[in-house]
This record gives structure tokens, sequence and C-alpha cells, in this order.
């Protein structure tokens, strides 16, 4: 391992091409060290795995509480309503003179019983969850930037876990309907980040042969969260209760998962913290009773691209001796290779998003019993990741995000053409279950697609801007599923076909290296076509 420079400085690659030329260490990228020499899952990566998409869950507590908190409890009449004409017959309480009946489970039930958020009030319920989701576009963003950048992604993890805790117990103190928005609104925007830098993190330290089947087991984790969740809520059935009891584990993960998660060596090396990154490889190789060779060191991969003419590579590399490699958006929106892939995965994150968030939600609408439901739909789920990560190398990405967008969005259509009573209210709640099935595993596969998609300098950056359009359309979830009726399962149908179109423009990421900088992607992608 090369010795520090006597600079102390984080240079990129002028200590390591130094080191280089006067000892002839061999230089490789991260993908064939973890290849050749540290293992590329073995149980270092399986303990990390597990360790940090934990975090999954927590995201699934603060996100899907808002089923049960904000529920519309039954109501029945009081002994003076039934003396003055209330029926329990009635479909709705409105046009019920004031008094005359009573939440079931009484106004702490729900925010919905606690601040009359019904009739002319029941926007207010969709207003306040569409909140949270604004509130994850904006953190999405921000940490995507953040993890890529200074803080990291253990240290966006561990932030974001300390602001949804904070968060979650000041929301179980609110006083008013306004005040729990705004809360709401802080704990998306910390919730944004969990699950996105949760994913970079463990997958970044994986070999590319196992990455894309092991990066679609993350959201196992949080179908989990929702399965709980529905248990913490039949428990807790005051709302208030129920968010401190969600906020919890946020605190349990800080003190207990926290500690023994490592930072990703990919972004110790683009930030120019060589010796951090093979540090990090070395415990890999450790932790997998395997070999490290000390004549090894990491490399960015536009380094050891033999494809750039010397004239080019001497240019990138005395740039590189100056300054750190990173990266932006708006180098992604420059680059002809990446522009319309950041197009394409940002409209089909959008659409996906509506479907997904929107059947979560439309369970309040299906006149069943709502934990179960909520359960049943977790579960649904978890095939979906199981049948997506099977196919996956099998048959590519492309051809299975446009094979599991359809699938939902013909279930979808079918749900929108059936009544919601009788045995047919069980066929559509069949469709919803089938719907959610196809679109928890294009949700599962758009994070490996999209991260094999773009490189490492950007990859956060990408993944934030395909979350907050995500975001987007989860803002639009709630606002689909008021229309009630069939309308809201047509508009999740129409979402997945036009989404599976949109698939058919994505290149194929099958087999295809996981690039660390732009300008290794482009010379990559050029060789890529040229040898086509």
């Amino acid at each position: 391992m090369p010795e520090p420079s006597d600079s102390g400085t984080n240079d990129v690659s002028s200590p390591l091409l130094v080191k280089a030329s006067k000892n002839h260490d061999e230089k490789m990228v991260i993908d064939e060290m973890l290849t050749r020499y540290c293992g590329e899952f073995g149980p270092w990566q399986f303990k990390h795995f597990v360790l940090t998409c934990s975090a999954w869950a927590l995201e699934a507590f603060h996100t899907m509480v808002m089923i049960f908190a904000d529920r519309e409890p039954g109501w029945r009449c009081t002994s003076t309503g039934l003396d003055s004409g209330c029926s329990s017959l009635s479909r709705s309480v409105c046009g019920l003179e004031p008094g005359s009946w009573e939440w079931i489970g009484g106004s702490g039930a729900s925010t919905i019983a606690e601040w009359g958020l019904v009739c002319g009030d029941k926007y207010k319920v969709g207003l306040a969850q569409s909140a949270f989701f604004a509130g994850c576009m904006v953190g999405a963003g921000i940490f995507g930037h953040l993890s890529d950048s200074f803080l990291g992604r253990k240290g966006s993890i561990t932030v974001v876990c300390i602001l949804n805790a904070i968060f979650g117990f000041l929301t179980a103190l609110s006083p008013t309907y306004w005040v729990y928005a705004a809360l709401r609104f802080l704990t998306g925007f910390s919730t944004g980040g969990v699950g996105l830098c949760a994913f970079v993190l463990a997958t970044e330290p994986i070999g590319p042969s196992v990455r894309g089947a092991v990066g679609m087991s993350t959201f196992y984790f949080f179908s989990t969260g929702i399965a709980i969740l529905s248990g913490i809520a039949y428990i807790f059935q005051s709302w208030r209760a129920l968010y401190i009891a969600s906020s919890i584990p946020s605190v349990i993960y800080l003190l207990v998962f926290i500690p023994f998660v490592s930072e990703s060596p990919r972004w110790y090396l683009v930030r120019g913290k060589i010796d951090q990154a093979m540090e990090v490889m070395h415990k890999i190789a450790q932790g997998n009773a395997k070999h490290l060779p000390s004549g090894v060191v990491l490399a960015l991969d536009d380094e050891t691209n033999n494809k750039v003419s010397k004239e080019v590579s001497n240019v990138k590399e005395e740039a590189m001796s100056r300054d750190v490699v990173s990266g932006s958006l708006i180098d992604v929106v420059k680059s002809p290779v990446t522009r319309l892939r950041l197009l394409l995965i940002v409209a089909i994150n959008f659409l996906c998003s509506i479907v997904y968030y929107g059947i979560s939600l439309n369970v309040v609408n299906l006149k069943t019993n709502l934990y179960i439901n909520v359960l049943i739909n977790a579960v649904a789920e978890m095939p979906a990741f199981a049948f997506t990560a099977v196919l996956l190398d099998k048959f590519g990405r492309k051809p299975l995000a446009i094979g599991t967008l359809w699938f939902s969005g013909v279930f979808c259509l079918g749900g929108s053409l059936v009544s919601n009573y009788g045995v047919w209210k069980v066929v559509r709640m069949l469709c919803g279950v089938l719907g959610i099935f196809g679109m928890a595993g294009t949700y599962n596969l758009l994070f490996i697609y999209t991260a094999e998609l773009f490189p490492t300098v950007v990859r956060n950056a990408a993944l934030g801007g395909a979350t907050q359009a995500a975001q987007m359309g989860a803002i639009l979830a709630p606002l689909v599923v008021v229309l009630g009726g069939g309308l809201p399962f047509a508009v999740f149908g129409t979402c997945g076909i036009i989404g599976g179109i949109l698939a058919f423009y994505l290149p194929e990421t099958l087999n295809r290296p996981l690039y660390d900088t732009m300008a290794g992607l482009e010379d990559g992608e050029t060789a890529f076509v040229g040898n086509v």
C-alpha cells in the first residue's frame, strides 16, 4: 500500500503516480481489485450490506406511517344523535349534526379525528401527505449532492437518521394541523436521503458479477419495514404514540448499526483519499479470508483505460494532480452519453412513483381491513424482488424494466374496470396487489439500473435527481387517490404503460463495467460502440 504523501494533502493521483513510477506498483480499478483479490461478495460485504440496508426499514417507517396516522376511523351515533335522527347507515358524517356522532377510538385515533379533516377539510389529508413527499424531493437532491461531496455516504446516513428521529418525535407533539404538516415536510426532507445513501453505500463495495442481484435485495428491507409498521400501528392505536414508536428505531440504528458501517472505498478514491480507500479494500480482503498484495494500488478508471491516448492521459493526470475528481448533475446534462439517460430515468421514476405510492395509499379506498391490506401489499412486494433478482442477469435490465412496468399497468387498468362492491371488491384488491407486485419489481430494478448508468463521481447526484422525480410523482399520488372510485387505478395503469414505452430508449448495462469518472464512461462507451 502506498505511503501517505509528505505534503499531507488528499491529492488524487500525484503521490500515486510517483509511487507507481518508482515502485512499479500495479494500478487497477476497484472492480478488478474486488474480483481478483478481495472477493466480490464474501462475509465482509454481506455483513456490511445488512447493516447498511437496515436503514431502508427506517425509511419505510417514516414514509408509510401516514397510512395509519392519517386514516379515517370508524364513527358511531351518540345517544343524543340517535334521538335527533343520526343513522349509522349513513356513508358519511357530512350533513350530520355536530354532537350527534363520535369517532370510534376517540379524537386521538388519527389526525383526521383530532382536527376534523373531513368533508370540506378532507383535502388537508392529501396536503400533509404531499408535503412529506415534497420534503423527500428536496432532501433527495441535497443529500445526493452531499453524499457525493464532502459529507460522504456514511456521513449522510448518519445526519439523516439524526434528523429523522428529531422530526419524528416533534411530529408527535404537533399542537395544530399546520405545525403537523410542516413537520411532515421536514421529516420528508431527511427521509429522502436515507434509501438513496444506503443503497449506494451498500452496493459500491460489491463486485460486478453479483452487484445487480445483491443490489436488488435492498428493497426487502423496505417491504419488511412496512410489514413491521403494520404491527406497530396495530399496537399503538393513537397517532401520537405511533409517531414516537416509529421514530425510536432511528435512534437504535444510530447507536447500534452506524458504528460498524464503513465508508465507501469508491467515494474515498474519487475524493483523492487513496490511503483510506486502500484501508477499506484491505479490510474487505481480510474479512473475506483473502490476501491483497502490497504491490497493488487503486486507480480511477480513466487512468487505467488503454483506449485513451498517451497525450490525453498525460493531460488528465496533470489535471488530477491538482484537483479532486468531482461531478454534478450539470456534468450529466452536458455529456451527450448521459443526458438522454437522465431524462428517461427521471420520467420513468416519476411515473413509477405515482403508481407505487398511489396503490399503497389507495388501500384506504378498498373498504377492507387497513392493517391486513398494508401487510398483504408489503408481503406481495417480496416475491417481486426475488423474481426480478433471478431474471436480472438472464434477460438484462432493459427487458425486465419494460416487462414489470407493463405487468403492473395491465392489472391496474383491470382494477379500474371493476366496481368496489361485493365480490368485485376482492377482485379490485387483487388487481392492486398484482399491480404493486409489478411496480415493486420495477422500483427495485431502477435503483441498480440507474446506479449502473452513471459513473461514481455523479452516481449519487443522478440517483438523487431520479429520486427527486420519484418524489414529485409521490406528491401527486395522494391527490390521485382522493379521486376515488376506479379513476385512481386508471391513472396508475396509464402511467405503467407509458413508463414501459420510455424504457425502450435506455441502453442495456448487463455485463458492462461500473465506471468511476465521466471520462472513463465516455471512453468506455465509445469503445463499446466501436466494437459492436
